[in-house]
């Protein structure tokens, strides 16, 4: 079998029941680690109706003694992973995380940028420690972007996690692999650290740094927005008090655009009969 992957999902075979010295009682199962060795499953994890000889996806971690330990628990996040994740305590050696497990990841003080605090979030990168074997979380998540240059096309659809605010905006990490940058102009609704959404590319730039927005770039979000502003003015007794020289401030609060994608969506209306123009208002034919 292929070589197990700790802090990962891995589809093991059951071989045996796991029983105490002494009373023989069962307290898990044992599965198929190849190379690892039998791999206990706690009872506590185990499915209801599993047999010997039957396949099962489980989450490999380590336990207290840095073992291979199988659970059906679902972890926010695994190794190689991005994640916002929680302080849930801090001894003399670092701040332990809640990542859904029983057992918290360890962010040891040298991969903090200042010193965590119980209770609060932080975004960290998830890995196998390889002088220590040890699955470790760092908040100096610079360390772990990818490095070959961004293959994305203006437009693409990405998976965005949203990293910290700066003056220019927001930094995101795309799709698990880069640093990104929304700027503040593109953003038209609340949006925090740790928050996961869609976004696209807006361009890569000559050195592969990328900007990204929260709206489909172009033309796209112009006619799907159009769509949407036709049904508020149904919605709205075929009146909506925003036209072309309405501030951009307002366009933005009543419907999360910029005023260039609302006045595409309002031309778009009227090349189609459906609208009158207003300086101020807009309204159904």
């Amino acid at each position: 079998m292929s070589k197990i992957k700790i802090g990962a999902y891995n589809t093991l075979t059951v071989l045996k029941v796991a029983l105490r010295e002494g009373n023989g009682d069962p307290f898990g199962l044992y599965l198929d680690g190849g190379r690892e060795g039998e791999i206990l499953m706690p009872e506590k994890y185990v499915p209801e109706g599993i047999s010997i000889g039957d396949e099962v996806n489980v989450f490999v971690y380590l336990d207290q003694e840095e073992r291979p330990i199988a659970t059906t628990e679902k972890p926010f996040a695994q190794v190689g992973d991005f994640a916002y994740l929680e302080c849930a305590w801090v001894n003399e050696y670092g701040a332990f995380l809640n990542w859904g497990l029983t057992k918290d990841l360890f962010c040891p003080f040298r991969e903090q940028k200042k010193r965590m605090q119980i209770g609060d979030s932080y975004i960290v990168h998830i890995h196998l420690d390889e002088e220590t074997y040890r699955l470790v979380a760092s908040a100096k998540i610079e360390h772990y972007f990818d490095e070959d240059y961004p293959r994305y096309k203006t437009g693409q659809e990405v998976d965005l996690l949203i990293w910290q605010k700066t003056d220019l905006g927001f930094k995101v990490i795309v799709d698990n692999k880069y640093p990104g940058l929304i700027y503040d102009d593109q953003v038209f609704h609340y949006i925090h650290t740790g928050d996961r959404m869609k976004g696209y590319i807006a361009t890569v730039r000559p050195d592969g740094k990328i900007d990204c927005t929260l709206q489909p770039v172009g033309y796209k979000h112009a006619e799907d927005f159009a769509e949407t502003l036709l049904q508020y003015l149904k919605d709205n007794d075929g009146v909506c008090d925003l036209g072309d020289k309405s501030d951009a401030e307002d366009i933005k609060r009543r419907f999360q655009v910029s005023k260039k994608v609302y006045k595409k969506a309002v031309g778009d209306l009227y090349k189609r009969h459906l609208i009158t123009i207003e300086p101020l208002a807009i309204k159904l034919v």
